[in-house]
């Protein structure tokens, strides 16, 4: 069994054996979890919150119709490179069977889809002027009209470096409880921590929330995308709703969405549609240790997959039963983390997928 703990209750939600418990009512599926919760009884709130977004996701499904889940089923396939994918009715015709098939990815999407639906652009729009109207301390815009990034310097010590065509708004000091600050444009943010006054860069209709870290947010008016990437920590991000505003004010932990290193969030306005996953091109963490070794002479699998999750900040998940007897001999130092993976792949006879912000190795063992 897969090791759950760490999992987001989106994650768990996506987890076809999960799935089978909550919606399928399957037995044997049933003893298992049941098995689990008692092992960790600390994760009951996880499993609640992941039943919670399968019913909702469940609901979601019931009113959509065929035509538009077939739809969805063929864009999706062009996202994640299924370039020879075609338009069939075969998929709503057998709608139970490829509900198994594909859920894994598809749940994320709809769940993001019927989340989404509970949040009008005007809305969040709206939200925007009113958060900004209610700051009583004196206001300072920055307008980025040069060729170059501009270095801006916050009274907390937090620094934005400022894009070309960009402009930032923030009080000449915060006071209160939360820092705030307003964007036009793309910045890279490197915030002072202070777990006791959230920081809170406000985009068009997205929100980020963090306590201390490194992150970039992109947001140009004439951009259909509203875009967040994680350098280092975690960062929250959320719809400028009002019900989510007073949810993340009401906390001092984060909550929402959440992003760590190598992360990224892409929220589409157009279509009100957010998706989490892994920037193109993963970097490796400063670790405070010693720089990981990617020298592997007959290593377990799940040892070097344990190796990449820890220096990519990444989920990798896979079934370790089917790939107990798998070993890799290999010296993958200087590949970027997708051709490290793919290698890994060809030498094992095994695939692989990206599915909100995870790796998903698929594989048949090694005999």
């Amino acid at each position: 069994m897969l090791n759950y703990r760490n999992f987001l209750p989106e994650e768990l939600a996506a987890d076809q054996s999960f799935r089978n418990w909550i919606l399928f009512n399957n037995p044997a599926n049933e003893t298992v979890w049941k098995m689990w919760l008692e092992r960790n009884p600390d994760k009951t709130d996880l499993v609640e919150k992941a039943k919670s977004l399968l019913n909702a996701t469940e609901a979601a499904f019931n009113q959509i119709s065929d035509e538009e889940v077939a739809n969805e089923i063929y864009r999706l396939s062009h996202a994640i490179g299924e370039k020879n994918a075609a338009k069939s009715s075969v998929w709503w015709l057998f709608r139970p069977n490829w509900y198994h098939m594909a859920a894994s990815v598809l749940m994320l999407i709809f769940a993001g889809w019927w989340f989404n639906k509970q949040t009008p652009r005007q809305q969040q729009s709206d939200q925007y002027k009113v958060i900004l109207s209610q700051i009583s301390e004196p206001l300072i815009e920055v307008k980025n009209t040069s060729q170059k990034a501009k270095l801006v310097i916050l009274e907390d010590g937090s620094s934005v470096l400022l894009q070309p065509k960009s402009r930032i708004t923030y009080p000449k000091k915060f006071e209160g409880n939360k820092r705030e600050v307003f964007l036009n444009g793309e910045a890279f943010f490197e915030v002072a921590k202070n777990p006791d006054k959230p920081f809170y860069v406000y985009a068009r209709m997205l929100a980020t929330k963090v306590l201390g870290t490194s992150f970039k947010v992109s947001a140009f008016d004439d951009e259909r995308e509203v875009k967040v990437v994680v350098k280092t920590g975690k960062v929250s991000v959320f719809p400028m709703t009002k019900e989510a505003l007073a949810s993340q004010h009401s906390e001092d932990k984060l909550g929402g969405m959440i992003l760590t290193p190598n992360q990224q969030i892409t929220f589409a306005a157009n279509e009100l549609r957010l998706t989490r996953s892994l920037v193109p091109e993963p970097k490796l963490l400063e670790l405070p240790i010693q720089r990981q070794s990617f020298e592997f002479k007959g290593t377990p699998i799940a040892d070097v997959f344990e190796t990449l999750e820890k220096s990519y900040g990444v989920k990798i998940i896979f079934d370790p039963e089917v790939m107990q007897n798998c070993f890799l001999t290999a010296s993958l130092s200087d590949e970027p983390l997708f051709e490290k993976i793919n290698l890994i792949c060809k030498t094992l006879g095994a695939e692989y997928e990206q599915m909100d912000a995870s790796i998903i190795i698929n594989s048949k063992g090694c005999f």
